[in-house]
């Protein structure tokens, strides 16, 4: 059975070749409002389900995938900076603390639907008012949760991290492959060379 990853993320795309080189990535069109009162620790996999059932009418004979990540700090989702100074004001919020990394991921696969959320603690290390306007005059953190990017320049930031480094990224690579064998969606044994 095919496999689709509603995902339009390079990151999700590269990290989903650890698991198999066998699938295709495709955008969704769903409206990603979250309904009023949601627990902030449910609303990426809530957004997930919503991708994978927006992708699956698309490719109903398809195992379709589903993903959505966000950074949550004590009640508080940070999306993707709007702007410089809401990069500058959320980086400034993560100095010295510890946040969740939340990815929410849907599977359908022969009218079967499975969800699970993967978290990871991440600390970031104190930072400087210049550190973190230049990390803000990077390109990196304008496309992401949270305003940055553990791969890249964003990795100086952080201090330590508990749970998942791939999660972090945006996709669970090692618990999505044994929930996909799970669903028997016909992934290989072991993860793609």
């Amino acid at each position: 059975m095919k496999i689709i990853l509603a995902s339009a993320s390079p990151r999700r795309r590269e990290l989903m070749r650890y698991i198999t080189e066998d699938f295709e990535a495709v955008s969704t069109d769903c409206d990603e409002t979250l309904p009023d009162g949601i627990e902030p620790t449910a609303a990426s996999e809530y957004l997930a389900v919503l991708k994978a059932k927006a992708a699956a009418e698309k490719y109903p004979d398809c195992t379709v995938i589903g993903c959505d990540t966000t950074v949550i700090l004590g009640s508080e989702i940070l999306g993707k900076p709007r702007d410089r100074a809401q990069c500058i004001a959320d980086i400034s919020k993560l100095s010295g603390r510890t946040h969740q990394v939340i990815t929410g991921c849907c599977i359908i696969s022969g009218g079967r639907v499975s969800s699970f959320s993967e978290v990871t603690d991440v600390t970031f290390r104190e930072l400087t008012t210049a550190e973190i306007e230049a990390y803000a005059d990077t390109d990196e953190p304008y496309d992401k949760a949270g305003g940055y990017g553990i791969q890249g320049l964003g990795s100086a930031l952080i201090s330590y991290i508990d749970g998942d480094f791939f999660n972090v990224v945006g996709l669970p690579v090692a618990r999505l492959f044994n929930e996909l064998k799970n669903a028997g969606a016909g992934v290989p044994d072991r993860p793609a060379d």
